[in-house]
């Protein structure tokens, strides 16, 4: 969520309350791989860059978890989170069918530059695992655009 619009979280409760299911806050960090996974659920993981040599268990960033506490707290979900590392679409696809998952729910990324070349070259998390699920993959814009606005080029 830290790059999340807290839309998307809201969106993920909707279908959660919908479906009666617990929603699960997934963080990947792409900058580090898994070493360990212990029964609990959590990652013990290092970084790709050797110079970091901080091998440990992953935490769910405190901050982000304040916010989506604060998105669903007027919201009849049970929820969680977990930290996972390595390849987002891996991790999110392998953890969904570790759990179950009745569909998996992403955002659309607010890339800058670094993050669009990254997708022109991987390709953004949404399609690589919509090519390689067999449950569903909910994409909830970020910043969604007008139709009509986006056809005539702008706001008036």
């Amino acid at each position: 969520m830290a790059k999340q619009s807290p839309d998307v979280v809201a969106g993920a409760a909707t279908f959660a309350e919908h479906f009666d299911a617990e929603l699960v806050c997934v963080s990947v960090d792409a900058s580090r791989y898994p070493i360990e996974r212990h029964p609990d659920g959590t990652v013990t993981a290092a970084s790709i860059d050797s110079d970091l040599a901080d091998d440990g268990v992953l935490h769910f960033d405190e901050v982000i978890r304040t916010r989506i506490a604060e998105v669903l707290a007027q919201r009849p979900v049970r929820w969680s989170t977990r930290a996972l590392a390595g390849n987002p679409a891996k991790e999110l696809s392998r953890i969904a069918t570790e759990l179950a998952a009745t569909m998996i729910v992403v955002g659309t990324r607010n890339a800058g530059l670094r993050g669009s070349l990254r997708e022109v070259i991987n390709g953004s998390v949404a399609v690589q695992l919509a090519h390689r699920q067999h449950r569903p993959v909910v994409v909830i814009p970020q910043h969604p655009v007008d139709a009509d606005l986006s056809r005539r080029g702008g706001t008036d």
